[in-house]
């Protein structure tokens, strides 16, 4: 009875032995297969030489990722170099180009206006003249204008406020804004509900240098009782381009 179990056990040993022996040949045959194998090996780009013949390890490609390493560095270079160039450009188109002006109208207790035809109107009081593109017009025969030092896109802005004193009144006021003597934008009021109103415009304009723009009351149009100064005008670059 107890030999049973013994020779069991004898013929699980010989089994697995066998079986070990017959792995390790299998390997070894198809070791053995790849290594004499003479044709060309589909390794694309790759050391398949070098990796499958030679060396066991990973160094076959050491070369194919130190030409990437080096093609990315040179990429890496090359958008650099773009990157100062387009830096370079944008210094010496925007060089001296900073531009922008604020003024606002006199305090008056009366009324300008109104008059016959359209008048240009003076914003004397002036708090930023950047550029000096803005000229306040001090002669009372001129009118207040901005000329553009530099071509480019300026964004220009303008209130129109009134105060007519007592509701019943009537608060008739319209100002345009003018490109070379072109209408680009208006602001207008006509009620007799208000005694006292204001509207704001702004527009961008496509400029050449030497290109005008003011601001004008149309005829038979007043702005009145301004005590504070709140007609007011300004503009600036938003950003310039060659004249070409």
């Amino acid at each position: 009875m107890k030999m049973l179990p013994s020779a069991s056990l004898c013929i699980l040993m010989v089994l697995s032995l066998c079986s070990r022996a017959e792995a390790t040949t299998a390997f070894d045959l198809l070791r053995e297969t790849a290594v004499s194998y003479t044709g060309s090996l589909p390794c694309g780009g790759w050391d398949c030489e070098c990796a499958f013949r030679r060396q066991k390890s990973c160094c076959c490609v050491a070369q194919p990722l130190f030409d990437l390493e080096e093609a990315t560095f040179m990429r890496m270079v090359g958008l650099w170099e773009g990157l100062s160039h387009l830096n370079s450009q944008i210094e010496e188109l925007t060089a001296g180009c900073k531009i922008a002006f604020t003024a606002a109208m006199l305090p008056m207790s009366g009324c300008l206006g109104p008059f016959n035809s359209n008048m240009s109107i003076s914003y004397q009081s002036v708090s930023l003249n950047q550029g000096n593109g803005y000229n306040p017009a001090l002669e009372p025969a001129s009118h207040s204008t901005f000329t553009a030092p530099h071509a480019g896109l300026y964004s220009f802005s303008f209130t129109a406020y009134s105060n007519v004193g007592s509701a019943g009144q009537r608060l008739y006021q319209k100002l345009q804004l003018m490109k070379n003597g072109q209408l680009m934008a208006s602001s207008w009021e006509d009620n007799r509900e208000d005694s006292e109103d204001s509207s704001s415009q702004t527009v961008l304009l496509q400029l050449r240098r030497g290109c005008q723009v003011y601001v004008e009351l149309m005829s038979g149009r007043q702005l009145c009782g301004d005590t504070q100064g709140q007609n007011t005008f300004s503009g600036y670059l938003v950003y310039p381009f060659s004249e070409q």
